[in-house]
C-alpha cells in the first residue's frame, strides 16, 4: 500500500515535469502561412509589442517569448524551436524592421540578438543594413 505522503511526492513531481515544456496545443499553426501573409505577420508582431490586440496564440508567444529568448528556447518543444529558428531567420532576412522593432523591446542589450544573427550569417542568411 503506498503512504499519502508519497503520493503527493508522485503528483507534486509529475506537475513539475509537466511544466518544463511549454503547451503545444498551437505546434500545429502554420508558421510559412504567416510570415509570408503581410497583414498575419503584422498583427503577431503589433501583438508581441503590445500595438495590437493578441488572438490566443499570439498571447501564449507574448507570454513566454522573453522566457524562450533568455534561455535558448529550453522549455520549447521540438516543433517550436524549429519554428522560432524559421521565424527569426525570416525576420532577420526579410522583415528587417519588425526585427528591430521586437529585438529593441525583448534584448535592449542586444546579446540575443548578435547570437541568432549570428547563427543566420552561418547559415548563409544575409543580414540586410
Amino acid at each position: 500500500m503506498l503512504t499519502k505522503p508519497f503520493v503527493v511526492i508522485c503528483c507534486l513531481a509529475v506537475a513539475v515535469l509537466a511544466e518544463e515544456k511549454y503547451t503545444d496545443k498551437y505546434d500545429n499553426i502554420n508558421i510559412h502561412e504567416i510570415l509570408e501573409n503581410k497583414r498575419l505577420l503584422t498583427a503577431y508582431v503589433n501583438c508581441m509589442l503590445d500595438k495590437g490586440k493578441c488572438s490566443p496564440e499570439g498571447k501564449e508567444l507574448k507570454d513566454h517569448i522573453q522566457d524562450a529568448l533568455e534561455t535558448g528556447c529550453e522549455k520549447c518543444t521540438e516543433k517550436q524551436k524549429e519554428g522560432a529558428t524559421t521565424i527569426i531567420e525570416r525576420l532577420i532576412s526579410h522583415e528587417k524592421e519588425f526585427w528591430d522593432e521586437l529585438c529593441a523591446k525583448y534584448d535592449p542589450e542586444g546579446v540575443w540578438r548578435k547570437k541568432y544573427e549570428e547563427q543566420a550569417k552561418e547559415k548563409g542568411i544575409i543580414i540586410p543594413h
